[in-house]
């Protein structure tokens, strides 16, 4: 073990533009559309030699269907790394991508690696449904068939009920506890939509998001900029009767992939770049499962205890918006954050959220922002399903 931790650097960040469910991207296999990602990010530093990779680390929150069987490790070998690279899987559902990038930046603050690639996949449209196995050979009955895009599925039933509400109803009981009505709801998703069309028209995404081979697809499917307060009105309660969680002010299914590149000291050499920023802080936590959206809240606080900053010098938050209820209540809980640098580029409500990438995806968003700005301190942060909060600092 070395004596100090080092230095870890974000050299680069890519994703895909990400596709809407049943969309533009869904006749790409996960593992393809990660390889993608993968294979871009690396023609970005020619310099690097790819052997030179220690290890690569991938989001994923399915497993169930062509993701399957180590994702991180098939999609590197499609994408032509050498066989000697390694990969592995990690799974912390929504904040999946982050984790990956949480234990790459770890393998190199502790000496394990030099360099890392680090990111996250998702295809929803493609998730497969699922059978159990009967309790005995040949029943003559029916078996019943799951869905492995979202949520829950063959559920233990020794598990707590108010602990597997549906996401939704989980959106639903924070709007109650802190009074976030509909109008306000509707009212945060038609701007996550509108900053999300205008970063686009400006170009802001040009530095990071990479095109997927084979398909017509220029920029995040679900963004609609025609949408209006009238028109998000008009949607029923998609969870619950009386509700105030619609379709709109909830996050798209989607598909998508995100990659990032991290180094130490020796490793920025080898790449011959100046890094986009540096790994600063992590922090995880639980809370209670059926309030799984405001997990960020205690992540976030952590976090930052740990780089030494406070949320009132915070230049850029990327708060990944599940529901709109679920954002607001976590911004709530943070009075000295100035509303102004949560998800200035557009956020999850209208970009959408395919969940394996998301935590890598809004980590390279706020290594970009930062780069483009020339410094600051910056945090990316998810609520999590069954209850926990991830959240990371990074600084330039």
């Amino acid at each position: 073990m070395p004596d100090r931790l080092r230095e870890v650097y974000v050299v680069d960040a890519v994703r895909t533009p990400v596709g809407k469910y049943g969309g533009a991207l869904s006749g790409v296999r996960p593992d393809d559309l990660a390889a993608g990602a993968l294979r871009a990010l690396l023609a970005r530093t020619p310099a690097l030699e790819p052997a030179r990779v220690d290890d690569v680390f991938l989001g994923n929150a399915n497993g169930a269907g062509e993701e399957n069987r180590d994702v991180a490790r098939m999609a590197s070998l499609l994408a032509g790394f050498p066989v000697t690279v390694p990969g592995t899987t990690v799974n912390r559902l929504c904040g999946s991508g982050m984790e990956a990038v949480v234990q790459a930046a770890r393998a190199i603050a502790v000496g394990d690696a030099s360099v890392v690639v680090a990111g996250g996949v998702e295809s929803m449209s493609r998730a497969p449904w699922v059978v159990p196995k009967p309790p005995r050979g040949f029943p003559a009955g029916h078996q019943e068939m799951h869905s492995t895009t979202l949520g829950w599925r063959m559920t233990n039933p020794r598990m707590r009920k108010e602990w597997t509400v549906s996401l939704g109803e989980g959106a639903e009981l924070l709007a109650d506890r802190y009074g976030i009505g509909r109008d306000t709801q509707d009212a945060f998703a038609l701007d996550s939509h509108r900053k999300a069309a205008r970063a686009w028209t400006a170009g802001a995404y040009d530095a990071e998001v990479v095109p997927v081979d084979g398909v017509d697809l220029t920029r995040d499917e679900s963004i609609r900029d025609s949408t209006s307060a009238e028109a998000l009105g008009r949607l029923k309660p998609a969870f619950r009767d009386g509700g105030t969680v619609t379709a709109g002010n909830s996050s798209p299914l989607s598909d998508g992939a995100s990659a990032l590149l991290l180094t130490d000291e020796d490793g920025l050499r080898a790449c011959g770049r100046e890094p986009l920023a540096r790994v600063s802080a992590t922090a995880v936590t639980g809370i209670e499962p059926r309030l799984f959206g405001a997990g960020p809240v205690e992540a976030v606080h952590r976090a930052l205890e740990k780089a030494g900053r406070k949320t009132a010098r915070v230049d850029v938050l990327e708060l990944n918006e599940a529901f709109a209820a679920q954002a607001l209540a976590c911004v709530g809980q943070w009075p000295d954050l100035d509303p102004a640098v949560v998800n200035p580029r557009g956020g999850a409500l209208a970009i959408g959220h395919p969940l394996g990438a998301s935590g890598a995806r809004i980590t390279g968003a706020v290594a970009h922002q930062l780069a483009a700005a020339g410094s600051g301190t910056g945090v990316a942060t998810l609520c999590i399903g069954v209850g926990q909060g991830l959240a990371l600092v990074l600084e330039r």
